[in-house]
């Protein structure tokens, strides 16, 4: 089963927001948009800017926490420009 490491991003808040799930990256922001009560909630601006491909849950949930200790907005912009499969 194929599982997606997804970056989010709300223009609002200029801020990141890094996950993975094993639902389509497009299904999940749906769900951030939806009526919740977690962090994305709030703003409902949140745009997929950054989809990586895992093998497997492992995997994914390493490379979203490897995404998050950068603490880098700088990074993760050069992630995004670097290797964005989103538009």
């Amino acid at each position: 089963m194929i599982y997606f490491v997804y970056i989010l991003y709300s223009k609002s808040l200029d801020r990141f927001y890094v996950g993975h799930n094993k639902d389509n990256p497009t299904e999940r922001l749906r769900r951030h948009l939806s009526n919740h009560k977690g962090f994305t909630a709030r703003i409902k601006d949140w745009e997929i800017v950054y989809t990586e491909n895992c093998k497997n849950k492992g995997e994914a949930y390493l490379r979203e926490r490897t995404i998050k200790a950068w603490k880098s907005k700088r990074m993760i912009l050069q992630l995004i420009k670097n290797n964005s499969s989103i538009g």
